[in-house]
């Protein structure tokens, strides 16, 4: 693993959906191609139509722009969704620590978190490193849920 990066989520502005969509094209492309999936307008428009700024992070990792990632209210929980990082930055650590963040703010709230990744994918092993399970799986996706951990009781003094 390389040396860890400095990074920060701000809001994302609706002005972004294109670079974000060209993220997601180039970090979804080798698993959709592996499924038979690729195609290259689909993959950026489906990002368009789904895209929701009031949801979205965007993840600035070494003084630029490093990713996105959606947390989406729902009534059974948050929708973790558009978890994209830049291909130089994946490695190093910075999935996990903005993961960690989203998933302790999910703990706070007492809400599960739901999302879809993949089938074969590497991120469902990071998934899986945080807690999520598989629900249910098909050809294509696999929906996985983490349930909300109780906050750890604070260290006892000698």
């Amino acid at each position: 693993m390389k040396d860890p990066v400095e990074w920060e989520l701000r809001a994302a502005g609706p002005e972004e959906v294109e670079a974000i969509a060209e993220l997601r094209a180039t970090v979804m492309r080798p698993d959709l191609e592996r499924l038979g999936r690729y195609d290259e307008h689909r993959v950026r428009q489906r990002f368009r139509e789904s895209f929701a700024p009031g949801h979205t992070s965007v993840i600035l990792a070494g003084g630029g722009f490093g990713g996105c990632v959606t947390l989406r209210p729902a009534a059974d929980g948050r929708w973790l969704e558009h978890f994209y990082l830049a291909p130089g930055l994946q490695g190093r650590g910075l999935g996990t620590a903005v993961l960690r963040t989203l998933l302790g703010r999910a703990d706070a709230d007492g809400v599960p978190v739901r999302l879809v990744v993949l089938r074969g994918s590497a991120a469902q092993r990071l998934y899986e490193r945080h807690g999520f399970t598989v629900e249910t799986e098909d050809p294509v996706d696999v929906l996985m849920v983490r349930h909300p951990r109780p906050a750890e009781p604070p260290a006892a003094r000698d």
